[in-house]
């Protein structure tokens, strides 16, 4: 499938990758699971602030107006239950400060590394925690929002690079969807409280907001024991640590090959200067159109988040009740789990393009069906029928499902692996940034959408994951299997792209270095391919 479009397995663009050695040590597992338990701290505040959200506690305490709407029409279907611009404010402030976060966030990364990044993104989230649970106002709802913001600013730049750069190349798509994966547990998570706290009467909203510094505590301490990424101490000039930690994570002392491409990498990183600036460069474009606009942008449009967060506010609207609502938002972030745990197990075989494409057909059909029946049978005041109400629970799972094992985790993986060093942190924090900008927006927008479009916005997302499919199909190239070093290849031997790379008077320098310091027979099977299609 992906062979037509720029390049299969790793097999024609190999440098030294097939030398590569090591097994997975104790230590790599470590790395591991501390490190993905940053997607724990983001996924944990989805699924609480949207259940929180629905709690009527909360919203008498800060939301009366709300709750009186609410109250007023219990038994109705209702488009409009939930349209309230400080309410979603909660919801989105938080993203519009992890995106102003993540530059800083992108400066300490390359100066201190992906592990000082983790552990400052814990305290930031700890201190958020801490205020909201003790809130007595909306003004210091928001205060605590933001510190969460930063702390997921910090997190979601650290932890995919990371990840990325820890793990063996031939398992590392598995290896950055921990990062989705621990996502989906911490909303799931969060679901569960919700659903006790929810019976907690008056304050069980506060211990589902203050039991975020469990999973913050958790990080920073693992993070003390935490090894940088070889990748990260290379950027920094400590070489012997860094062939010192590539030999721990490895458990071999024989890494020389990857050490090698590293120190290469290091060095092509070190001639360029200007890193944020080097983003617009030709030589860069597919990593800036793909990497850092296109994918994190539509990992948003597709319309999962807005099913997210208003999950229980959704299924409440459609006539469920209180508890109804909350359930069912327990089903949703199972359905994210169990379609994580897919991705992890097959992405390294059936390969990101495979995956983006199957789950775009699912994710447009659901949307549809949704869509349908909500014009048919929705908004006339009366409660859906059990039938009704079951197809349409079921037409959300398909749907969240299918994002559990595309875009969610590889909206992710895709963007971490695209970039060469020298822009790796610059280039995530462009991810993060243009994600967190997508999130806010269409968590501000959302119910209002909901409010007015009504039915219609459900359509509105199948045209946008359309949209997204084709992007996919005519543009990113297979990345499986292609160790993180090597990928800019890709780019050289795609259709599209080919034409615009080459044209970089520093693409081609850059181009001949790398070739040159390939072994012969695969620097002759990097150029034969260069040549195709």
């Amino acid at each position: 499938m992906a062979g037509g479009f720029g390049g299969g397995g790793g097999e024609a663009i190999a440098g030294r990758a097939e030398q590569y050695e090591g097994k997975i040590t104790g230590y790599f597992i470590l790395a591991c699971i501390v490190g993905s338990f940053g997607g724990s701290l983001f996924g944990y505040d989805l699924g609480v602030s949207s259940g929180v959200t629905a709690m009527d506690d909360f919203l008498i305490k800060f939301f009366p107006e709300v709750y009186a709407r609410k109250s007023a029409h219990l038994h109705e279907t209702d488009y409009c239950k939930y349209d309230n611009q400080v309410l979603t404010l909660f919801t989105s402030s938080l993203y519009f400060a992890g995106l102003v976060s993540t530059f800083a966030a992108s400066h300490l990364t390359r100066r201190r590394g992906r592990r000082a990044t983790i552990m400052v993104g814990a305290v930031s989230f700890f201190l958020g925690g801490a205020v909201n649970a003790a809130a007595a106002n909306v003004a210091m709802l928001i205060a605590g929002r933001l510190l969460l913001g930063v702390g997921i600013g910090f997190g979601n730049q650290a932890v995919p690079l990371y990840l990325s750069e820890i793990a063996p190349y031939n398992i590392r798509g598995a290896v950055n969807q921990l990062f989705q994966l621990t996502t989906c547990l911490g909303i799931l998570v969060a679901d569960v409280i919700n659903y006790f706290t929810d019976k907690i009467h008056p304050w069980g909203w506060r211990l589902s907001l203050g039991l975020a510094m469990g999973p913050a505590t958790a990080i920073f301490v693992g993070a003390l024991f935490l090894p940088e990424t070889p990748n990260s101490l290379v950027e920094m000039g400590r070489l012997e640590e860094a062939r010192r930690v590539l030999e721990k994570v490895r458990g071999t002392r024989k890494v020389d090959a990857e050490f090698e491409d590293l120190k290469e990498a290091s060095e092509a990183a070190r001639a360029v200067r200007g890193t944020f600036r080097s983003l617009l460069a030709a030589r860069n474009r597919p990593q800036l159109i793909i990497g850092a606009l296109g994918i994190p942008a539509f990992q948003q449009l597709s319309g999962m988040n807005s099913i997210l967060f208003y999950s229980p506010v959704i299924f409440q609207s459609l006539g469920f009740g209180n508890s109804a609502a909350l359930y069912s938002s327990i089903i949703t972030g199972s359905m994210l789990v169990v379609g994580a745990l897919v991705s992890m197990v097959v992405v390294d075989r059936l390969g990101r393009r495979f995956l983006f494409i199957e789950a775009g057909i699912q994710m447009i059909s659901s949307m549809v069906v949704v869509a349908v029946i909500l014009a048919l049978k929705f908004g006339h005041g009366e409660e859906l029928s059990k039938g009704v109400g079951t197809v349409l629970v079921v037409a959300i799972c398909l749907f969240v499902v299918a994002y559990g094992w595309s875009w969610g985790p590889l909206g992710w993986l895709v963007p971490s692996e695209l970039f060469p060093l020298e822009m790796r942190s610059a280039g995530q924090s462009v991810v993060v940034c243009v994600n967190l900008f997508w999130t806010a927006a269409v968590a501000q927008c959302f119910l209002a959408a909901m409010c007015h479009l009504r039915w219609g916005v459900f359509i509105l997302f199948a045209a946008l994951i359309v949209v997204m499919s084709i992007f996919v199909i005519l543009l990113l190239p297979e990345t499986k299997q292609v160790p993180i070093e090597e990928i800019w290849m890709l780019f050289d031997k795609h259709w599209y792209w080919k034409r615009i790379v080459r044209k970089d008077p520093k693409y081609q320098g850059h181009h001949h270095h790398q070739m040159a310091a390939m072994p012969t027979a695969a620097a002759a099977a990097a150029k034969s391919g260069s040549s195709e299609v």
